[in-house]
């Protein structure tokens, strides 16, 4: 591709800016399914949209990653008027069990126990099952380019405007923008280059994921199973198939993904539980580590960080990829919101709004998975005792089981406009 044809590529389908010298009112770096979301989301603001992606195939597409998809990310993609593109190809789920290793009081989940127009509490998807329904949305857009691959070399920030030089097939070109949004992941070189500092931990555990078809039906149950090496999830999915989500110290971790699959079966069972009968290993399984980041902010003048690229949590509950999407959902609206009004997306005072809505609401998210963990993930006597307690007033109390259930669906704090129905 010669830079001539290149540069007619890049040619935004129409400019809202009555300032000269912008190519795009915003770019977005990172093509995954957060930014996919934030550019989607915008399809009838009236801003013009540069997406860009540096891989053609996805790793999470490559390792089969599948996700809780709550109840309010399910809304947001209604809002957006994609739901119906992604919903045929993920699995429901209607329940969800929560228990403490092999203590006989289980916490039930149900539809009965919250308003809800739907028969579902959520949902679970493969990652190219939300991933090419948002590609397809986004190319039909008539105010995003969507530029894949393409790879971000450096930006520099001025105070009306941002520079963001990109490679494609080699050649760089320069392209201006009012805003620039980092959707780029946990190890994000839009946030780093910008000098934005960020708090939290490695876990002393990693996470082994591998999918399973058991020999009965797992009736749209999925399952929360807490024990002492750490969480361990079931999650249904089409084809009576199961992601299991197994937490364990780094060296056990290893250990069981160093296993054949005869003896990695018969010690997943034991975690598993006899309810669905037989178990079959498909593919392959992975491993990564798990850990928990705050960016120190989310915005500084003319950038704004969503998803991984500002926060990371453990994976217990399944709610790393929903406050993405809630993210995208969010500055969405602030930004488009301050477009209609005629003032500057770039504008700190603007961006400003979004991190004040989701910086906290996140933060109380990370803190409630991080305590989740450490609370269960042990046997010292005391601790026993009280989340056992917890537990059985769960199941008993209605109101503390509702705020329970509202807080890990995503129903509690404040809903973007494209999620309220």
């Amino acid at each position: 591709m010669s830079l001539t044809q290149l540069t007619q590529t890049l040619t935004p389908p129409h400019t809202t800016t009555d300032k000269p010298g912008y190519d795009y009112d915003l770019v977005i770096v990172g093509g995954g399914i957060v930014g996919l979301t934030l550019a989607a989301a915008l399809k009838n603001s009236g801003l013009s949209i540069l997406l860009i992606e540096a891989r053609v195939t996805s790793a999470a597409v490559a390792k089969g990653q599948a996700y809780a998809v709550h109840m309010l990310s399910a809304r947001i993609f209604q809002g957006i008027g994609i739901w119906d593109k992604i919903l045929p190809n993920i699995a429901k789920y209607r329940q969800v069990f929560l228990s403490d290793a092999d203590y006989p009081d289980v916490v039930k989940f149900q539809t009965a126990d919250i308003d809800t127009q739907t028969p579902e509490l959520g949902y679970v998807a493969e990652h190219f099952a939300l991933l090419e329904p948002l590609q397809e949305f986004v190319k039909n857009c008539a105010n995003v380019t969507y530029l894949c691959p393409a790879e971000v070399v450096t930006t520099q920030n001025e105070k009306d405007i941002v520079n963001v030089n990109i490679k494609v097939d080699g050649e760089q070109q320069q392209i201006k923008t009012k805003l620039l949004v980092a959707a780029d992941g946990s190890r994000s070189k839009i946030r780093e280059a910008a000098g934005i500092k960020t708090k939290g931990w490695k876990y002393w555990q990693s996470c082994i994921v591998a999918f399973v078809r058991p020999e009965k039906s797992h009736n749209y149950t999925a399952y929360e199973k807490f024990w002492q090496s750490g969480p361990f999830a079931i999650l249904p999915l089409p084809g009576n198939r199961c992601r299991i989500v197994w937490t364990a110290p780094h060296e056990e971790a290893k250990a069981l993904c160093a296993l054949s699959d005869e003896e990695f079966l018969a010690e997943l069972s034991q975690r598993y539980g006899k309810q669905m009968g037989k178990l079959e290993l498909l593919g392959d399984r992975f491993i990564f580590q798990v850990q928990l980041m705050q960016s120190d902010r989310y915005v500084l003048p003319r950038l704004a960080l969503v998803g991984d690229a500002a926060h990371n949590c453990h994976p217990v509950g399944g709610q790393g990829l929903n406050l993405g999407i809630r993210d995208a959902a969010a500055l969405a609206e602030v930004i488009q919101t301050a477009h209609q009004n005629g003032a500057d997306i770039g504008k700190i005072e603007i961006l400003k709004q979004y991190e004040r809505w989701r910086k906290k609401e996140n933060l109380a998210i990370l803190g409630f998975t991080d305590l989740l963990d450490r609370v269960f993930s042990n046997n010292i006597l005391p601790v026993v005792v009280i989340r056992r307690l917890g537990l059985w007033l769960m199941q008993r109390v209605p109101m503390l089981k509702i705020f329970a259930l509202k807080l890990m669906i995503g129903l509690k704090g404040r809903t973007p406009e494209l999620g309220k129905m």
